[in-house]
């Protein structure tokens, strides 16, 4: 009876949900009309992904195979499970929070770097450095730049890394082998893959910022509306900085508990809604690519 009490009862129903909308996304809403299923399924993937972030933290299990085991079909196509948790629990690392050598997912780079690209890829990066950018552009560069580290890695023998990609592929087969035999094109799967990783840049666009504090880096967004309920209320994000462990559905009841003392935490870092993100920055950087607080010399 215990073992049943410790299990997460919304986390477990909500990653059933998603297969199901991924179910009927690639069958009945695809042959019923393949834009309907298009969108369906762009939904699940962005889901689907929420889903992964939070079983690596521990959810809704505490196996973590059982966890994994959840969660590991890759529905967005492009980054195996395994490498996705390894790379980001290094990313909870709040002290090296931007960071562009100890960050995995800092969106900078160091200033000397950045002085040694040709104009082309500075003007590239730039671009996607708008929320228009990193949503049109930030998938295919995010995972030419990942793909071509993984292959380093692998090439230099790291085994647990050759083993997330063989686990990875496995999963590719199954999703092959399942599209093959519904309505749904592979083209139209790709695209919606590729949609669905466009819409999780929203929520990354601008979780952390370049900042002497460490926990005036992690971004509050507090009115996250469907978008806020797709990354599974990570609009909160110094929430869930704060408290990792802790599951997405109790994430806003404690924000809005202690709201002052998270705001005043993350040094104000706030927006009020992804309504406002849009507006000021789908056209416009929020950031520079290099790195404002590493020195150039």
């Amino acid at each position: 009876m215990d073992r049943w009490r410790e299990i997460e009862w919304p986390t477990l129903g909500l990653i059933a949900a998603c297969y199901l909308i991924w179910v009927l996304a690639t069958t009945w809403a695809a042959a019923l009309w393949l834009p309907l299923g298009m969108a369906a399924l762009t939904l699940a993937v962005t889901l689907h992904s929420s889903l992964q972030h939070e079983v690596l933290h521990g959810h809704p299990f505490r196996s973590r195979r059982w966890n994994e085991a959840t969660v590991f079909l890759p529905l967005g196509l492009l980054f195996p499970y395994r490498r996705f948790r390894d790379l980001h629990l290094a990313h909870h690392n709040d002290e090296r929070l931007t960071d562009p050598y100890d960050d995995p997912e800092s969106n900078f780079l160091d200033p000397k770097v950045w002085a040694r690209l040709p104009r082309w890829r500075q003007r590239l990066l730039r671009a996607n450095n708008t929320l228009l950018g990193r949503m049109a552009l930030g998938p295919a560069l995010g995972t030419i730049a990942f793909v071509g580290d993984e292959a380093r890695a692998i090439g230099a023998g790291d085994r647990g890394i050759t083993r997330a990609w063989a686990l990875h592929f496995a999963g590719l087969a199954l999703i092959a082998a399942w599209i093959a035999v519904t309505p749904m094109p592979f083209w139209a799967y790709a695209a919606s893959a590729y949609l669905g990783m466009s819409v999780l840049k929203v929520r990354t666009f601008l979780e952390h910022r370049a900042h002497e504090e460490a926990p005036g880096r992690t971004v509050v967004v507090e009115r996250g509306g469907i978008l806020g309920f797709l990354f599974l209320y990570n609009n909160l994000h110094i929430v869930h900085h704060t408290r990792p462990r802790l599951p997405w559905y109790r994430l806003p009841a404690l924000y809005a508990a202690e709201r002052e003392a998270f705001l005043e935490r993350n040094r104000g870092y706030s927006y009020g809604s992804y309504g406002e993100i849009f507006r000021r920055y789908f056209l416009s950087a929020k950031d520079p690519v290099p790195h404002p607080l590493r020195p150039l010399d």
